[in-house]
């Protein structure tokens, strides 16, 4: 008996790798193995891979070619950012801001520097999960030295306002960074459009394999690299890079460039139809993040009265992916610091479910969610209803 097909809806914890991808990398994997840093041919092939790679992802946001810097991935692009931009602008204040709602990795980074001496506002986002702007200008202090907003959630898809934001920054003269892992694969990025001094972005939510990232730096922002011993990328990020992960990552970037338009208006269609037909066969339902300001592909809702640790079960046993949030929290017992940002009971926070819809998505897979889960939900509430999982 032939064994049916799982349905993946977990897009934002990561994607798959594209086949012409993974025949790319472990192309350069066999013939580009040299260290890029040895003088050698077999060096300097490596590094005019890596080169290459740099100039497509510059080209892609409106950077120069030497404010790329390749990392091991989105969090060590977060924690760069922070670490070395703050690290030295301590002399001239102690104060950072950033929001209630951002990915670990910067929350991360953030109590690092408090164990430095740093203090940190976090801003409250409003019921839709959007930083308002006139929230940002009053927790501007005169020693605020970084600012870092992610410009899509990872959790609730909300798109933040990051070019109005990143204004008032530039105003009060005031560096600011942005996660962009979860906005780049369907939002086009312009550096210089944003007015952003920093940005971290993923090469495994663009269908290229794990461990590499990248963080844009302006030229002339302020950094102290927080990792040392080595030449590479300029002495800014230390270790022998992974050369076949970016090269990857170059040509994954190539490939979101000429399709992103066609796959986020197809992520939508699906995500769309999928949050139609979980509303009309299901009632108590909370849509999580704003309705329109929201990256195409996400879709979080609140199942209330059900446990969402049973629905992905459920869904999971079934053939079907996805998640109650972050995968990088997904160990973790506590609620969704997200959901509890925005309003959510801490048992409201566990009783949501977050579908993610990419590349391979198809209306197949929505037709069996529905036909899967609105049954299941009812069933669960009765139960809990009867006292059985009280």
């Amino acid at each position: 008996m032939q064994k049916s097909k799982r349905i993946y809806l977990d897009y934002a914890a990561t994607t798959p790798v594209l086949p012409d991808i993974a025949d790319f990398a472990k192309k350069v994997m066999l013939e580009e193995f040299g260290n890029p840093s040895s003088l050698h041919e077999e060096g300097r092939k490596a590094k005019a891979c890596k080169e290459k790679a740099r100039e497509i992802i510059a080209k892609a946001i409106g950077a120069e070619k030497d404010e790329i810097f390749f990392t091991s991935g989105g969090t060590e692009a977060d924690h760069l950012a922070l670490l070395g931009i703050a690290r030295a602008l301590k002399s001239k204040g102690n104060h950072i801001i950033t929001s209630a709602i951002e990915h670990s990795a910067v929350l991360g980074a953030c109590e690092i520097l408090k164990e430095e001496g740093f203090r940190t506002t976090y801003l409250q986002p409003t019921k839709e999960g959007l930083i308002e702007p006139e929230a940002l200008e009053k927790a501007i202090q005169k020693e605020t030295i970084l600012i870092s907003m992610m410009m899509a959630n990872n959790e609730i898809g909300t798109i933040q306002p990051i070019q109005e934001l990143a204004q008032i920054a530039k105003s009060k003269g005031i560096f600011f960074h942005t996660d962009a892992v979860q906005a780049f694969p369907h939002i086009k990025l312009d550096v210089n459009a944003l007015s952003v001094d920093a940005l971290s972005i993923s090469a495994h939510k663009i269908y290229a394999p794990k461990g590499a990232g990248a963080l844009y730096l302006r030229k002339g922002t302020p950094f102290l690299p927080p990792i040392r011993g080595g030449e590479q990328e300029r002495k800014m990020r230390p270790g022998t890079e992974n050369i076949p992960g970016i090269a990857a990552f170059g040509k994954a970037v190539e490939i979101l460039e000429k399709e992103r338009k066609s796959d986020s208006a197809k992520s939508l269609m699906l995500r769309n139809s999928l949050e139609d037909g979980l509303f009309k066969a299901l009632d108590d339902l909370i849509l999580n993040g704003h309705k329109e300001k929201r990256i195409p592909n996400n879709l979080n809702i609140t199942f209330r009265h059900a446990d969402g640790e049973s629905l992905l079960m459920y869904l999971d046993l079934n053939g079907i992916a996805c998640s109650m949030g972050s995968a990088c929290s997904a160990g973790a017992v506590e609620p969704s610091h997200v959901l509890l940002a925005i309003g959510r009971t801490p048992f409201e926070a566990k009783s949501s479910i977050r579908f993610t819809f990419g590349k391979f998505s198809e209306k197949s897979d929505v037709e069996q969610v529905l036909n899967l889960l609105p049954p299941f939900v009812k069933q669960l509430r009765s139960a809990s209803a009867t006292g059985r999982f009280a």
